[in-house]
């Protein structure tokens, strides 16, 4: 039997705030092995975490401020091809974009390796910057939060197996 499919499981942050009676969401600008890019604070889920703790994490990582997801806004399908490679090296992406409240940066704290600096933009900002988007999916993600969709939290589950492998699954 050959090598099981297996899609990369994302989180993301969708953060909006009204700064100067503009609502604005907060990006992240980061180094990629395409150039400068855009995207929503994210990134990947790691072993033995809930798909809320990585959400956290990544947050933390990439902003310095600690985020409290409300609500799940979406869970989303992506292919990525990197121009210049084989189809065989597409990636595809399943991601899981949280909506939620995010504390001031902690001070000292460095950002995650790449990560440049963060933005708070506009709705229109993001849409004009759409040629800088690391994935199609931040603007999307952004867009199915302004359309108002929130699902609750507790459509998640975390079998305890996943944090102490003596659980039966």
């Amino acid at each position: 039997m050959g090598d099981r499919w297996k899609p990369s499981v994302t989180v993301a942050a969708i953060v909006e705030r009204v700064i100067d009676g503009a609502s604005r969401y907060l990006l992240v600008e980061e180094q990629t092995q395409q150039g400068l890019r855009l995207n929503n604070p994210a990134g990947h889920l790691d072993a033995g975490e809930s798909l809320e703790q990585a959400v956290v994490r990544e947050v933390f990582e990439e902003t310095a401020c600690h985020f409290v997801p409300r609500a799940l806004v979406g869970v989303y399908l992506s292919r990525f091809h990197r121009p210049g490679t084989d189809e065989n090296d597409d990636v595809t992406y399943l991601r899981f974009a949280f909506c939620g409240t995010i504390g001031e940066p902690e001070a000292g704290r460095a950002l995650d390796e790449g990560i440049v600096r963060t933005l708070w933009m506009t709705p229109d900002e993001v849409r004009t910057s759409a040629a800088m988007h690391r994935s199609p999916l931040v603007l999307q993600c952004i867009d199915d939060h302004l359309a108002g969709r929130r699902y609750p939290l507790q459509l998640l589950q975390a079998h305890p197996s996943l944090y102490d492998p003596g659980v039966p699954g």
